[in-house]
Protein backbone atom coordinates (compact mmCIF):
# COMPACT_ATOMS: atom_id res chain seq x y z
CA UNK A 1 0.00 0.00 0.00
CA UNK A 2 1.04 3.54 -0.57
CA UNK A 3 1.83 5.44 2.46
CA UNK A 4 2.33 9.23 0.61
CA UNK A 5 4.98 11.32 2.59
CA UNK A 6 5.27 9.17 5.32
CA UNK A 7 8.92 7.54 5.96
CA UNK A 8 10.51 9.40 2.45
CA UNK A 9 12.67 11.49 3.62
CA UNK A 10 14.63 9.11 5.31
CA UNK A 11 14.57 6.43 2.38
CA UNK A 12 15.29 9.02 0.10
CA UNK A 13 18.25 9.74 1.60
CA UNK A 14 19.06 6.24 1.79
CA UNK A 15 18.54 5.30 -1.57
CA UNK A 16 19.61 8.83 -2.98
CA UNK A 17 23.64 10.04 -1.49
CA UNK A 18 24.30 13.23 -2.10
CA UNK A 19 25.48 16.43 0.08
CA UNK A 20 23.85 19.55 1.36
CA UNK A 21 23.65 22.30 -1.03
CA UNK A 22 26.58 24.96 -0.97
CA UNK A 23 25.24 27.97 1.14
CA UNK A 24 25.61 31.55 -0.15
CA UNK A 25 25.75 30.91 -3.63
CA UNK A 26 24.64 33.26 -6.52
CA UNK A 27 22.35 33.06 -9.11
CA UNK A 28 24.90 32.43 -11.46
CA UNK A 29 26.35 28.90 -12.00
CA UNK A 30 30.07 28.69 -12.25
CA UNK A 31 31.26 26.89 -15.40
CA UNK A 32 32.52 23.35 -14.06
CA UNK A 33 33.37 21.85 -17.01
CA UNK A 34 30.94 18.99 -16.51
CA UNK A 35 27.70 18.12 -18.52
CA UNK A 36 25.07 20.63 -18.12
CA UNK A 37 27.49 23.81 -18.72
CA UNK A 38 27.23 27.29 -17.02
CA UNK A 39 24.21 29.58 -17.08
CA UNK A 40 21.65 31.27 -14.96
CA UNK A 41 20.13 28.15 -12.31
CA UNK A 42 16.60 28.61 -13.14
CA UNK A 43 15.32 26.64 -10.55
CA UNK A 44 14.55 28.02 -6.96
CA UNK A 45 17.31 27.69 -4.16
CA UNK A 46 15.36 27.56 -1.28
CA UNK A 47 13.28 24.98 -0.40
CA UNK A 48 9.97 25.33 -0.39
CA UNK A 49 9.30 26.59 3.23
CA UNK A 50 11.67 28.55 3.27
CA UNK A 51 11.06 31.00 0.40
CA UNK A 52 7.93 31.57 2.47
CA UNK A 53 9.43 33.41 4.98
CA UNK A 54 9.66 36.41 3.22
CA UNK A 55 5.81 36.26 2.26
CA UNK A 56 5.11 35.84 5.71
CA UNK A 57 6.87 38.71 6.95
CA UNK A 58 5.59 40.81 4.97
CA UNK A 59 2.09 39.70 6.02
CA UNK A 60 2.71 39.12 9.52
CA UNK A 61 4.58 42.79 10.15
CA UNK A 62 3.46 45.47 7.37
CA UNK A 63 -0.07 43.81 6.97
CA UNK A 64 0.40 42.01 3.30
CA UNK A 65 0.81 45.62 1.71
CA UNK A 66 3.45 46.14 -1.08
CA UNK A 67 7.34 46.99 0.45
CA UNK A 68 10.61 47.53 -1.23
CA UNK A 69 12.62 44.32 -0.81
CA UNK A 70 14.85 46.36 1.71
CA UNK A 71 11.53 47.11 3.79
CA UNK A 72 11.08 43.12 3.88
CA UNK A 73 14.82 42.30 5.13
CA UNK A 74 14.00 44.30 7.84
CA UNK A 75 11.07 42.63 8.63
CA UNK A 76 12.86 39.80 8.91
CA UNK A 77 16.11 41.67 10.66
CA UNK A 78 18.53 40.87 8.15
CA UNK A 79 20.60 42.81 5.31
CA UNK A 80 19.47 42.93 2.07
CA UNK A 81 22.42 41.72 0.74
CA UNK A 82 23.22 39.52 -2.10
CA UNK A 83 21.62 35.74 -0.67
CA UNK A 84 19.03 37.54 0.50
CA UNK A 85 18.33 38.61 -3.17
CA UNK A 86 18.50 34.91 -4.32
CA UNK A 87 15.51 34.36 -1.90
CA UNK A 88 13.49 37.04 -3.30
CA UNK A 89 14.37 35.24 -6.51
CA UNK A 90 13.42 31.94 -4.86
CA UNK A 91 10.30 33.34 -3.42
CA UNK A 92 9.24 34.59 -6.69
CA UNK A 93 10.35 31.64 -8.88
CA UNK A 94 7.75 29.67 -6.20
CA UNK A 95 5.17 31.70 -6.95
CA UNK A 96 5.04 33.26 -3.27
CA UNK A 97 5.44 37.20 -4.14
CA UNK A 98 4.37 39.35 -6.97
CA UNK A 99 5.85 42.74 -8.17
CA UNK A 100 2.90 45.21 -8.52
CA UNK A 101 5.07 47.70 -9.24
CA UNK A 102 9.16 48.26 -9.63
CA UNK A 103 10.85 48.18 -7.07
CA UNK A 104 8.09 46.67 -4.46
CA UNK A 105 7.12 42.94 -3.63
CA UNK A 106 3.61 41.55 -2.12
CA UNK A 107 3.06 38.11 -0.87
CA UNK A 108 0.79 36.21 -3.86
CA UNK A 109 -2.47 34.98 -3.54
CA UNK A 110 -0.58 31.13 -3.78
CA UNK A 111 1.23 32.45 -0.51
CA UNK A 112 -2.39 33.59 1.13
CA UNK A 113 -3.65 30.18 0.44
CA UNK A 114 -0.88 28.89 2.40
CA UNK A 115 -0.27 30.75 5.24
CA UNK A 116 -3.77 31.73 5.60
CA UNK A 117 -6.46 29.40 4.65
CA UNK A 118 -9.41 29.72 4.37
CA UNK A 119 -10.27 25.73 3.94
CA UNK A 120 -8.82 22.85 5.58
CA UNK A 121 -7.66 21.97 1.84
CA UNK A 122 -5.99 25.27 1.08
CA UNK A 123 -2.69 24.72 2.75
CA UNK A 124 -1.80 21.76 0.59
CA UNK A 125 -3.81 22.45 -2.42
CA UNK A 126 -0.76 25.38 -2.52
CA UNK A 127 1.98 23.41 -1.90
CA UNK A 128 0.45 21.48 -5.14
CA UNK A 129 -0.10 24.73 -7.35
CA UNK A 130 3.30 25.75 -6.07
CA UNK A 131 5.38 22.79 -7.60
CA UNK A 132 2.84 22.71 -11.15
CA UNK A 133 4.10 26.46 -11.75
CA UNK A 134 7.59 26.28 -10.44
CA UNK A 135 10.35 26.24 -13.54
CA UNK A 136 12.16 22.96 -13.51
CA UNK A 137 10.49 21.51 -10.52
CA UNK A 138 7.05 21.03 -12.45
CA UNK A 139 9.23 19.94 -16.01
CA UNK A 140 10.86 16.88 -13.50
CA UNK A 141 7.44 16.12 -11.44
CA UNK A 142 5.51 15.79 -15.15
CA UNK A 143 8.44 14.06 -16.74
CA UNK A 144 8.12 11.35 -13.69
CA UNK A 145 4.72 11.55 -11.96
CA UNK A 146 3.31 7.75 -11.90
CA UNK A 147 6.79 6.34 -12.35
CA UNK A 148 9.32 5.49 -10.01
CA UNK A 149 12.23 7.32 -9.28
CA UNK A 150 15.24 6.26 -10.77
CA UNK A 151 17.98 5.27 -9.03
CA UNK A 152 20.30 8.04 -8.39
CA UNK A 153 22.86 7.49 -11.06
CA UNK A 154 20.31 7.22 -13.43
CA UNK A 155 17.95 10.30 -12.09
CA UNK A 156 21.34 12.30 -12.52
CA UNK A 157 22.04 11.44 -15.98
CA UNK A 158 18.65 12.86 -17.13
CA UNK A 159 18.37 16.00 -14.52
CA UNK A 160 22.10 16.80 -16.46
CA UNK A 161 21.35 15.20 -20.20
CA UNK A 162 17.59 15.93 -20.16
CA UNK A 163 16.70 19.51 -18.00
CA UNK A 164 19.80 20.73 -19.15
CA UNK A 165 21.19 21.22 -15.14
CA UNK A 166 24.66 22.00 -14.30
CA UNK A 167 26.27 18.81 -13.15
CA UNK A 168 27.11 20.85 -9.57
CA UNK A 169 23.64 21.94 -9.14
CA UNK A 170 22.40 18.31 -9.16
CA UNK A 171 22.65 18.04 -5.39
CA UNK A 172 21.65 20.97 -4.38
CA UNK A 173 18.42 20.55 -7.20
CA UNK A 174 17.25 17.18 -5.66
CA UNK A 175 17.16 18.26 -2.29
CA UNK A 176 15.05 21.15 -2.91
CA UNK A 177 12.70 19.09 -5.53
CA UNK A 178 12.28 16.16 -3.09
CA UNK A 179 11.65 18.43 -0.17
CA UNK A 180 9.10 20.29 -2.50
CA UNK A 181 7.38 16.94 -3.51
CA UNK A 182 7.63 15.42 -0.08
CA UNK A 183 5.52 19.04 1.75
CA UNK A 184 3.31 18.75 -1.28
CA UNK A 185 2.37 15.10 -0.62
CA UNK A 186 3.49 13.82 -4.19
CA UNK A 187 5.93 11.19 -2.98
CA UNK A 188 5.12 7.54 -1.54
CA UNK A 189 7.02 4.92 -0.30
CA UNK A 190 6.49 1.96 -1.81
CA UNK A 191 9.09 -1.15 -1.18
CA UNK A 192 12.65 0.23 -1.60
CA UNK A 193 10.99 2.67 -4.50
CA UNK A 194 9.79 6.47 -4.46
CA UNK A 195 6.61 6.91 -6.16
CA UNK A 196 5.65 10.77 -8.11
CA UNK A 197 2.01 10.61 -7.77
CA UNK A 198 -0.13 12.00 -10.63
CA UNK A 199 -2.63 14.37 -9.22
CA UNK A 200 -2.81 15.81 -12.40
CA UNK A 201 -6.77 17.24 -12.75
CA UNK A 202 -9.59 15.24 -14.33
CA UNK A 203 -10.46 16.46 -17.84
CA UNK A 204 -13.98 15.99 -19.27
CA UNK A 205 -12.90 13.97 -22.06
CA UNK A 206 -9.25 13.53 -22.15
CA UNK A 207 -9.02 11.83 -25.59
CA UNK A 208 -10.34 15.16 -26.87
CA UNK A 209 -9.15 17.87 -24.12
CA UNK A 210 -6.07 20.00 -24.73
CA UNK A 211 -2.90 18.27 -24.31
CA UNK A 212 -0.86 18.69 -20.92
CA UNK A 213 1.89 22.04 -21.39
CA UNK A 214 4.24 18.66 -21.07
CA UNK A 215 2.45 16.93 -24.48
CA UNK A 216 2.38 19.92 -26.15
CA UNK A 217 5.96 20.99 -25.44
CA UNK A 218 7.06 17.21 -26.75
CA UNK A 219 4.45 16.99 -29.93
CA UNK A 220 6.85 20.27 -31.23
CA UNK A 221 10.16 18.57 -30.47
CA UNK A 222 9.62 14.87 -31.72
CA UNK A 223 8.86 14.41 -35.34
CA UNK A 224 6.06 12.20 -36.12
CA UNK A 225 5.68 10.92 -40.05
CA UNK A 226 2.01 10.18 -40.88
CA UNK A 227 2.49 6.38 -41.64
CA UNK A 228 4.02 5.93 -37.79
CA UNK A 229 2.41 3.48 -36.07
CA UNK A 230 2.77 2.07 -32.38
CA UNK A 231 2.13 -1.46 -31.22
CA UNK A 232 0.17 -2.75 -28.11
CA UNK A 233 1.31 -5.78 -26.04
CA UNK A 234 -1.67 -6.64 -23.96
CA UNK A 235 -4.15 -9.09 -22.74
CA UNK A 236 -7.24 -9.53 -24.88
CA UNK A 237 -9.67 -10.92 -22.01
CA UNK A 238 -11.51 -9.03 -19.77
CA UNK A 239 -11.06 -6.57 -17.77
CA UNK A 240 -7.68 -5.47 -19.81
CA UNK A 241 -8.98 -6.20 -23.25
CA UNK A 242 -11.46 -2.81 -23.52
CA UNK A 243 -8.23 -0.68 -22.24
CA UNK A 244 -7.41 -0.79 -26.18
CA UNK A 245 -10.30 1.07 -27.39
CA UNK A 246 -10.79 3.17 -23.80
CA UNK A 247 -6.86 3.90 -22.92
CA UNK A 248 -4.78 2.98 -25.46
CA UNK A 249 -5.87 3.82 -28.80
CA UNK A 250 -6.97 7.20 -27.18
CA UNK A 251 -3.10 7.90 -26.23
CA UNK A 252 -1.74 7.05 -29.16
CA UNK A 253 -3.79 8.79 -31.21
CA UNK A 254 -3.58 11.93 -29.23
CA UNK A 255 0.53 11.06 -29.97
CA UNK A 256 0.39 11.49 -33.15
CA UNK A 257 0.56 7.92 -34.20
CA UNK A 258 -1.46 4.99 -35.65
CA UNK A 259 -2.23 2.55 -32.72
CA UNK A 260 -2.26 -1.04 -34.18
CA UNK A 261 -2.94 -4.78 -31.94
CA UNK A 262 -2.35 -8.31 -32.90
CA UNK A 263 -5.75 -9.75 -32.98
CA UNK A 264 -8.04 -10.97 -35.50
CA UNK A 265 -9.95 -7.69 -36.46
CA UNK A 266 -6.53 -5.99 -36.93
CA UNK A 267 -4.22 -8.41 -39.01
CA UNK A 268 -7.14 -11.11 -40.32
CA UNK A 269 -6.40 -13.95 -41.66
CA UNK A 270 -2.65 -15.54 -42.01
CA UNK A 271 -0.23 -16.90 -39.19
CA UNK A 272 -0.68 -14.96 -36.15
CA UNK A 273 2.71 -15.19 -35.07
CA UNK A 274 4.19 -13.54 -38.66
CA UNK A 275 1.60 -10.72 -38.58
CA UNK A 276 2.82 -10.33 -34.51
CA UNK A 277 6.25 -10.17 -35.92
CA UNK A 278 5.51 -8.00 -38.99
CA UNK A 279 3.24 -5.60 -36.45
CA UNK A 280 6.14 -5.01 -33.89
CA UNK A 281 9.18 -4.74 -36.53
CA UNK A 282 7.10 -1.53 -38.69
CA UNK A 283 6.36 -0.49 -35.12
CA UNK A 284 8.26 3.34 -34.74
CA UNK A 285 7.48 2.40 -30.67
CA UNK A 286 5.34 0.06 -29.00
CA UNK A 287 3.32 -0.16 -25.47
CA UNK A 288 3.17 -3.34 -23.35
CA UNK A 289 0.22 -3.52 -21.04
CA UNK A 290 2.37 -6.13 -17.90
CA UNK A 291 -0.65 -6.33 -15.63
CA UNK A 292 -1.12 -9.94 -14.75
CA UNK A 293 1.97 -10.86 -16.24
CA UNK A 294 0.35 -12.71 -19.31
CA UNK A 295 2.62 -14.77 -21.29
CA UNK A 296 1.74 -13.79 -24.44
CA UNK A 297 2.61 -10.32 -23.72
CA UNK A 298 5.93 -10.76 -22.43
CA UNK A 299 6.61 -12.90 -25.69
CA UNK A 300 5.79 -10.55 -27.98
CA UNK A 301 8.17 -8.12 -25.30
CA UNK A 302 10.71 -10.14 -25.64
CA UNK A 303 10.35 -9.70 -29.77
CA UNK A 304 10.35 -6.49 -29.01
CA UNK A 305 13.73 -6.02 -27.11
CA UNK A 306 15.23 -8.34 -30.01
CA UNK A 307 14.31 -5.67 -32.14
CA UNK A 308 16.17 -3.11 -29.86
CA UNK A 309 12.43 -1.56 -30.28
CA UNK A 310 11.47 1.24 -27.91
CA UNK A 311 8.59 0.07 -25.28
CA UNK A 312 6.39 2.24 -23.37
CA UNK A 313 5.82 -0.18 -19.82
CA UNK A 314 2.39 -0.03 -17.80
CA UNK A 315 1.20 -1.96 -15.01
CA UNK A 316 -1.18 -1.68 -12.10
CA UNK A 317 0.62 -3.74 -10.40
CA UNK A 318 4.72 -3.09 -9.28
CA UNK A 319 4.53 -6.97 -8.41
CA UNK A 320 4.14 -7.83 -12.36
CA UNK A 321 6.64 -6.09 -13.23
CA UNK A 322 9.83 -8.61 -13.51
CA UNK A 323 12.83 -6.90 -11.73
CA UNK A 324 15.10 -7.18 -15.08
CA UNK A 325 12.50 -4.27 -16.73
CA UNK A 326 12.97 -2.11 -13.69
CA UNK A 327 15.49 0.13 -14.87
CA UNK A 328 13.29 0.84 -17.65
CA UNK A 329 10.51 3.60 -17.09
CA UNK A 330 7.12 2.25 -16.05
CA UNK A 331 4.08 3.83 -15.90
CA UNK A 332 1.77 2.80 -12.88
CA UNK A 333 -1.89 3.28 -12.52
CA UNK A 334 -4.15 3.30 -9.90
CA UNK A 335 -7.49 1.80 -10.21
CA UNK A 336 -8.79 3.34 -7.27
CA UNK A 337 -7.92 6.72 -8.59
CA UNK A 338 -11.45 7.89 -10.03
CA UNK A 339 -9.67 9.80 -12.75
CA UNK A 340 -7.05 7.17 -13.43
CA UNK A 341 -8.16 6.33 -17.21
CA UNK A 342 -7.65 10.20 -17.93
CA UNK A 343 -4.51 10.56 -16.49
CA UNK A 344 -3.33 6.94 -18.03
CA UNK A 345 -4.02 8.63 -21.59
CA UNK A 346 -2.22 11.66 -21.04
CA UNK A 347 0.61 9.66 -19.58
CA UNK A 348 0.71 6.80 -22.50
CA UNK A 349 1.00 9.95 -24.84
CA UNK A 350 3.72 11.92 -23.18
CA UNK A 351 5.95 8.98 -22.94
CA UNK A 352 5.13 7.65 -26.72
CA UNK A 353 6.49 10.87 -27.90
CA UNK A 354 9.31 10.70 -24.75
CA UNK A 355 10.31 7.14 -25.95
CA UNK A 356 10.88 8.17 -29.89
CA UNK A 357 12.63 11.58 -28.78
CA UNK A 358 14.73 9.55 -26.20
CA UNK A 359 15.02 5.74 -27.21
CA UNK A 360 17.59 5.13 -24.29
CA UNK A 361 14.91 5.42 -21.72
CA UNK A 362 12.63 2.77 -23.88
CA UNK A 363 14.95 0.01 -24.87
CA UNK A 364 15.54 -3.23 -23.03
CA UNK A 365 19.44 -2.93 -21.97
CA UNK A 366 20.64 -6.10 -20.26
CA UNK A 367 21.42 -5.59 -17.18
CA UNK A 368 25.16 -7.01 -16.00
Amino acid sequence: MFQPGHGVSLLYRRKFAYGPPKKNQTEKSANTGKRGGAGTVRFPRHGIEQALRIPRAILDQNAGKPCTPQEAAKFLGIKATGPFGVEVASASKYGFVDRPEEGKIQPSELAKKILRPQDPRDELAGYREAVLQTPVLSDVYNHYRGENLPDDKFFANALIDKFKLPGDKVAEFKEIFVNALEKAQLLAKHGDKIRVLDVTSEQPSAASAAPSPTLEKLSKSVKVASGDTCFVMMPFSDPHGPYYEKIYAPAIEKAGLKPVRADASIFGAGKIMDQIWSGINAATVLVAELTTKNLNVFYELGLAHALQKPVVLVSSNEGDVPFDLKHIRVIYYDLNDPFWGNKLIEKVAENILSAIQNPEEAVFKAVA
